[in-house]
């Protein structure tokens, strides 16, 4: 079976990415199972821009091809942030959700949104790359205890619950990275018999 490089040691999304390419013939390894691994500092300005440099190091180092992807909420009364700083906000889940309500209270537009850049390298060159969003609100408390991240305080359109109470198999049919996974797969499956054995 062919593979592809997850770079990422989130186990978190790497079980949301097996669950997201079903049943196709490709295996996903994580940068777990290649040890010592550099430490890769995000410094683009994008989603789109730190996902290729993580996806370039990736498929590098592990001499194969490789996929990153770098997602964050952006929010409206907030002027887009977190944005690409979303998982440096503060120290863990908990604290993020803590400081991003605090931030929000007393405002009026709780519109949000996730956001997913996905990039595919091969040879440390950027193939392509793929985003997708979800629109929604922040709610006035977490609600829900599923998914990770900022999951149990966004709500989106079209439903009464969080990703945090939805289903995982409903939040992976309509969130930002299934979105923009599926793009990526279609790239996959068409480019699958160029790129070799490793992918």
């Amino acid at each position: 079976m062919s593979y592809i490089v997850a770079a990422t040691a989130n186990l978190h999304k790497v079980e949301e990415y097996k669950k997201l390419l079903g049943d196709m013939d490709v295996e996903i390894k994580s940068l777990a199972d290649f040890p010592n691994f550099p430490e890769v500092e995000e410094n683009g300005s994008s989603f789109k821009e730190n996902a290729a440099i993580k996806a370039k190091a990736a498929s590098k180092y592990c001499e194969a091809a490789a996929f990153a992807d770098d997602s964050g909420l952006e929010v409206e009364a907030l002027d887009g942030r977190p944005g690409i700083y979303s998982s440096r906000y503060a120290a863990n889940d908990a604290e993020r959700i803590t400081k991003l309500l605090g931030e929000l209270e007393g405002k009026t537009n709780r519109r949000a949104r996730f956001v997913c850049a996905i990039a595919i390298a091969f040879n440390g060159e950027v193939l392509e790359t793929f985003e997708g969003t979800v629109e929604g609100t922040i709610t006035l408390a977490p609600r829900g205890d599923g998914g990770f991240g900022y999951d149990p305080v966004f709500q989106p359109d079209g439903f009464d619950q969080t990703f945090g109470e939805l289903p995982a198999e409903v939040k992976n049919s309509i969130s930002h990275r299934a979105r923009a996974f599926a793009n990526a797969v279609e790239f996959v499956e068409n480019e699958l018999a160029m790129l070799g054995d490793t992918f």
